[in-house]
């Protein structure tokens, strides 16, 4: 027997949804690997999937991610100056993937310079929009001639994902305050035990992409600070990116190197259990519009040192799951370090309670039911608007 949930589920209008993604997997990052959890999750809710996302030489033009179409196009390939013919034929093609597929609904997930082929398609088969927010806004007007500034405007409806991005779009365009809203990002609870902090030889982690505004440069000044005081505590930097030289070169520079490890990438079905190795869980950002590390580190138990910026005082409740400190300090970034390396039993009750406020306020099936609702929301108004308009043309 189908539980009443499901029944009813089945019985709703299933959606052709394009899902439009600057990046997608198999790239590894935090929008990347919550796109790549959530598409199967709406497929089970009768949704039907393709993803539209830049290509790169090293990847198929087509192929399928868990049975979800995936089409790559080399977005400005080699354009030379007075020569548009490279972009007008990805549009072309663009163009006719939306009129073959027929979407009911576009889902323009994370804002990026490819979706200027999205907007030069618009009208190829012409649905809603929705767009969602992954990261502030630059902090300055938002032209109508922009291509940001196009992309909001036209949506049907912006998400954010926390209640600071949403401020600040508001703030940005209140024009389209009236069709914005919050909907936290989320992660499944994973299968890793959470497993006690260790104290005797801390490790601290610091997890993510190795760029500039990750503030991982401000981590390693602190933990030169953190080994004065506990000189058996590990740094471990478990990531990639451009600046991992510039890093590993500081770490040598400040004298580090015995007691910095650098990972290199780690896959998501690994990071729970590097991160259930740490004591405790560093986020230094300089930009961060949620922060799933601090989610990620939520859910195993473990308390988190963390900038206060962006999204991060909603996922991070100072005093009760991890410190916070203001942006670029790095004096005061170690001093909430040996605060809590200090206080074993207060880290503790913090990693535990971490733990609880991610059930309660970041479940998984709270997540996918809100975006599930607001897909069906969104095709509703289209389809009514379409029903008013041809009654209004007899």
């Amino acid at each position: 027997m189908i539980p009443v949930a499901d029944s009813r589920r089945c019985a709703q209008k299933s959606m052709r949804v394009l899902f439009w993604s600057e990046t997608f997997w198999p790239r590894v990052g935090g929008v990347e690997n919550l796109a790549a959890r959530l598409l199967p999750a709406l497929r089970n809710r009768g949704h039907e999937f393709i993803v539209v996302t830049w290509g790169t030489p090293d990847l198929p033009s087509e192929e399928l991610y868990v049975d979800i179409p995936v089409h790559r196009f080399p977005f400005f390939p080699g354009i030379q100056p007075g020569n548009i013919n490279p972009l007008t034929e990805a549009a072309a093609k663009v163009r006719k993937l939306k009129q073959e597929f027929r979407p009911d609904l576009v889902h323009v997930n994370s804002y990026g310079g490819s979706v200027l082929f999205h907007l030069m398609t618009a009208n190829a088969h012409p649905a809603p929009t929705l767009v969602t927010l992954h990261q502030a806004l630059p902090n300055e007007p938002v032209g109508q001639e922009t291509l940001l500034g196009k992309v909001l405007r036209s949506a049907d409806w912006v998400t954010t994902c926390s209640k600071a991005v949403l401020e600040q779009t508001r703030e940005l365009l209140p024009e389209i305050s009236s069709r914005t809203s919050v909907i936290y990002n989320a992660l499944e609870l994973p299968d890793a035990s959470a497993v006690p902090l260790r104290f005797d030889a801390p490790r601290l982690l610091c997890l993510g992409r190795l760029v500039q505004s990750k503030g991982f440069d401000l981590a390693l000044e602190a933990f030169a600070q953190v080994l004065n005081r506990f000189p058996q505590a590990r740094l471990i930097v478990a990531g990639d990116g451009s600046e991992r030289k510039t890093l590993e070169r500081q770490t040598d520079e400040l004298g580090l190197a015995q007691s910095v490890e650098f990972l290199g990438s780690v896959s998501p079905e690994k990071v729970p259990h590097v991160i259930a190795e740490a004591t405790l869980v560093l986020i230094p950002s300089r930009l961060e519009g949620f922060s799933l590390v601090a989610l990620e580190a939520a859910w195993m138990g473990r308390p988190v040192v963390a900038a206060q910026i962006g999204g991060l005082p909603e996922v991070v409740a100072h005093g009760e799951t991890g410190l916070l400190t203001e942006v670029d300090d790095g004096a005061a970034f170690a001093r909430a370090i040996t605060t809590l390396l200090d206080q074993p039993e207060i880290a503790r009750q913090m990693g535990w309670a971490a733990r609880r406020r991610a059930q309660e306020l970041f479940s998984w099936d709270r997540y996918v039911d809100a975006y599930d609702e607001i897909y069906r929301k969104l095709n509703a108004g289209a389809r009514e608007g379409a029903s008013i308009h041809a009654q209004s043309t007899n």
